[in-house]
């Protein structure tokens, strides 16, 4: 049987936080970045609440300079 890797949403949420300060970004200029009109997806994938998509997850990584792995946990 395969086992199937899990993301550890909390994790990968410290990680995004993580990464964000040492960007010396604030959540506003994350979620400006995405456009989003609030700053609510960045606070839920901060807290592991919600993922950000495959295609967020990829924009996240080249704003921090980091690969997805180093991202999601």
């Amino acid at each position: 049987m395969i086992t199937m890797p899990t993301i550890d949403m909390a994790a990968t949420g410290m990680n995004i936080t993580r990464l964000r300060i040492n960007a010396g970004l604030s959540v506003k200029d994350l979620a400006d970045i995405f456009g989003f009109a609030t700053p609510q997806a960045v606070y839920k994938w901060q807290h592991g609440v919600a993922m950000p998509t495959l295609d967020n997850l990829v924009v996240l990584a080249a704003v921090f300079g980091v690969s997805m792995d180093e991202i999601i946990a």
